[in-house]
């Protein structure tokens, strides 16, 4: 028994998966995803054949219309799943049909009150970091990459979008789905549509991604679409929101080399989307929340446009590595950040990120194993760890590496490491040997391993210095004495400045103070919600109970972990009366979340209730 990722059933001595052919029927009254799978492997295999499943009933495994012997764990890991063994017989082959749950945990289903044209269902992805096995079998794990096509059997009013390239749109045949005849699908119903996908470039599983429902699109340049729910006002001001793409993507290519994806199109998710963006190659996940309406929601595409070369291209082998896709990511975003908004805009990215990470520092002073980058995750739900280690601690390492070198050389080694290891998944050990290789002596000039397994912040990380970013910490510090900043100081200030100020606010300062400055700035009105929930997070740990009514119209708004990890935190460290209202406030809303933030808020409450 060899695994290969700790998050995994997957076995180094059974072979890879190189391609995979999908065959999905979308039944939406039941929440549920009928489908066939046709495997292809890299050699024939004889023996046991492990795959990940998650809440999948499978229903056949055939080679050439003969059974093959399959089965299921009897038990289920609470993080890997249910073990779906096959017996195999020089098979190089084999198709499995399956269903999902409506309990998936990559699946949201929504309803039309749900959706942001209230008139149609929805159904869309999210399988990073290990629910791709909710939706298909799979060798779930970074460490293996597969190539797939996908015919998606759908409502003829629901269009579908994937992360991979649009063959074709057309009426349904019989032949598609023979796999799937025992289950008496109404395939070729007049009402339904087959939308077909592939995608040639190998990707990790995490990265597989589609959504249904009535969306509609803005060109916004030669390589870039935007899409939403048709008939939102969403489409138009994400339109006029990315316009700036193209400049973008050039100037990551002139950073990182030549965009091996063709397309770079983004997905305007509803509300209810838990991350900010997700970086599914040729076709971006975002949350409507960064939507701001001065262009600065573009920072977040800048990150995930970096994730083209930086996690896409060059992917961590295992989450326990985590920080080669998110630290490289975040030094590349602040790059082309500086490119195409100036270094006063990146330079406060850097500002909010480096009090994002002694937060986070703070937050695992009980088990510092996830303050380092390389970190042992036996036994652990990377969801239940996600910070911004990764991205902080991995962005100030290599910002480390640069300032040693100088910028021109670490511009040419992050082009030779590209080159050297796109398409292929490594670990930090490799990185490092790479690294050593072609900047002989960087280990007498940093302490790499304290860097890499080392707990906490090293003492060589930076702080910024640039004027405006000391400018504001310095007035949020002087909170402490009762002052509060002056329309002067703030005429010019955008959504940036006021989470930079916001974020350092000492904890000591009182409720009056709060609400002095929301009545003077109206921050809990903002249309940015990293400025709101900011504010809102201060206002619940001084006791502020006149602003719990918009805690609880923002909770009830958006699904995005990262508004909700911050308030649901707050008023579970509060006082009886705050934990009783954040049990109803989740109860209420609840179903309006993606099942990954469903679980991440039931473990914020069983950690402080």
């Amino acid at each position: 028994m060899a695994p290969v990722d700790p998050h995994s059933f997957t076995e180094s001595t059974q072979p890879a998966t190189t391609h995979l052919a999908l065959t999905l029927y979308f039944d939406f009254p039941s929440s549920t995803i009928h489908a066939s799978a046709l495997f292809t492997l890299q050699t024939p295999h004889s023996g046991p054949f492990f795959l990940d499943t998650r809440s999948l009933t499978i229903h056949s495994a055939l080679h050439a219309d003969e059974a093959i012997p399959f089965s299921l764990s009897t038990t289920t890991d609470p993080i890997k799943g249910t073990l779906l063994t096959l017996t195999l017989s020089n098979h190089s082959s084999f198709i499995l049909t399956f269903s999902t749950s409506p309990s998936s945990s990559a699946l949201q289903w929504l309803l039309p009150p749900q959706t942001c044209n209230k008139t149609h269902p929805y159904v869309y992805t999210q399988c990073q970091a290990i629910h791709a096995r909710s939706i298909f079998p799979s060798h779930d794990t970074p460490a293996r990459r597969i190539r797939y096509s996908a015919i998606l059997n759908i409502p003829s009013e629901l269009s579908a979008v994937m992360a991979a390239n649009h063959v074709t749109r057309r009426p349904p045949r019989d032949d598609d789905a023979a796999a799937l005849a025992s289950l008496n699908l109404n395939w070729c119903s007049q009402d339904r549509v087959v939308e077909e996908f592939v995608m040639e470039q190998p990707v990790p599983p995490y990265l597989f991604a589609f959504a249904v429902g009535q969306l509609g699109n803005r060109e916004v340049g030669p390589r870039t679409r935007v899409y939403a729910e048709e008939g939102s006002a969403v489409l138009d001001s994400a339109a006029k929101e990315f316009e700036g793409t193209e400049e973008m993507i050039r100037e990551g290519e002139k950073l990182f080399g030549e965009y091996d994806w063709e397309r770079f199109d983004l997905l305007v998710l509803p509300p209810s989307f838990p991350y900010g963006g997700m970086e599914n190659p040729k076709m971006v996940f975002l949350t409507p929340t960064v939507i701001k309406g001065d262009g600065s929601g573009a920072q977040v595409v800048a990150h995930e446009l970096a994730h083209s070369w930086t996690g896409n291209l060059i992917t961590n082998k295992t989450n326990e590595h985590f920080w080669l896709n998110e630290g490289f990511t975040t030094y590349a975003e602040r790059r082309i950040v500086e490119a195409v908004q100036g270094e006063k805009r990146a330079t406060l990215n850097v500002g909010i990120g480096w009090r994002g990470l002694n937060e986070e520092i703070e937050r695992f002073k009980d088990n510092l194993e996830f303050t380092k980058l390389k970190n042992n995750q036996q036994g652990i739900d990377p969801d239940d760890v996600y910070s911004q280690v990764p991205y902080e601690k991995g962005f100030q390492f290599l910002f480390r590496i640069e300032r040693q070198v100088g910028r021109s050389a670490f511009d040419e080694f992050l082009k030779k490491y590209i080159a050297k290891f796109k398409f292929q998944s490594i670990d930090t050990d490799t990185f490092l040997d790479f690294l050593k290789e072609n900047i002989p002596g960087i280990e007498k000039q940093i302490d790499l391993v304290l860097w890499t397994e080392g707990t906490g912040i090293p003492s060589d990380a930076y702080e910024p210095e640039l004027i405006v970013y000391k400018t504001i910490v310095s007035l949020a510090n002087e909170a402490a004495t009762g002052r509060m900043p002056g329309e002067d100081e703030v005429a010019d200030w955008q959504g940036q400045e006021w989470e930079l100020y916001l974020d350092n606010l000492p904890k000591s300062i009182e409720a009056s103070q709060i609400v002095a400055l929301d009545s003077r700035h109206k921050l809990s009105e903002s249309k940015d919600y990293e400025v709101k929930v900011s504010f809102l997070q201060r206002a619940i740990s001084c006791g502020c109970k006149e602003y719990y009514g918009e805690v609880e119209r923002t909770l009830k708004a958006v699904g995005r972990m990262k508004y909700l990890r911050p308030l649901y935190t707050a008023l579970v460290k509060g006082s009886e009366e705050d934990k009783v209202f954040a049990k109803r406030v989740f109860l209420e809303a609840r179903e309006c979340y993606h099942p990954i933030a469903q679980s991440v808020v039931v473990s914020i409450f069983s950690k402080h209730m």
